[in-house]
């Protein structure tokens, strides 16, 4: 029999990856420079990490990305299938997989008693320019490009990246507020 705990981990998790599948319904914003555009599922990438710890942050990353290359349309503007990880936006998805196990671990050495800014910051560091390094580090092997043309087109994403990192701060904040919801 499963213990409660175990119950409640498997339930924010699943409710985590269903978040991360809504968002993918979002129609993403083309920039016409670069063929990623601006999508709001990797928000959900970083609630993962703030919300959930390193091993169900990652799980239900993990198992969208395992969704997505068994077929499912999942992701932002309706693709779906292996291909995906082989096209463009293909580092930024191995980016996501690591990303909430680094948020949660970072929040987990330094403390949970962290000031907004600080957590932001820390959103910044391994929600915004992880992902955005390791995509353009993808972005300029499988395009073809100079990796500081693939870094340069980056900075087009960093307004709004901030935004959504201030987006998953702010709900991550109120959400560990709520005792019902035994979020760490």
């Amino acid at each position: 029999m499963m213990k409660r705990q175990n119950i409640v981990h498997l339930t924010q998790t699943a409710l985590m990856t269903a978040i991360l599948i809504v968002l993918g319904m979002i129609p993403g914003i083309p920039l016409g420079f670069i063929p990623v555009p601006i999508v709001l599922q990797n928000m959900g990438v970083m609630m993962a990490g703030e919300i959930l710890g390193p091993k169900e942050g990652t799980t239900s990353v993990a198992l969208l990305l395992l969704l997505v290359a068994v077929g499912f349309p999942f992701l932002t503007g309706g693709s779906g299938g292996i291909a995906v990880f082989a096209g463009p936006t293909g580092g930024y998805l191995l980016a996501w997989l690591f990303a909430p196990f680094l948020i949660s671990s970072l929040r987990q050495h330094f403390g949970s008693h962290w000031n907004w800014w600080q957590e932001f910051l820390m959103i910044v560091l391994a929600g915004v320019l992880f992902i955005d390094v390791t995509g353009s580090l993808w972005l300029s092997w499988q395009s073809h490009i100079k990796l500081t043309a693939a870094l340069m087109s980056n900075l087009a994403f960093i307004p709004g990246d901030l935004i959504k990192a201030g987006v998953a701060v702010a709900v991550a904040r109120q959400l560990r507020r709520v005792p019902v919801l035994n979020l760490g």
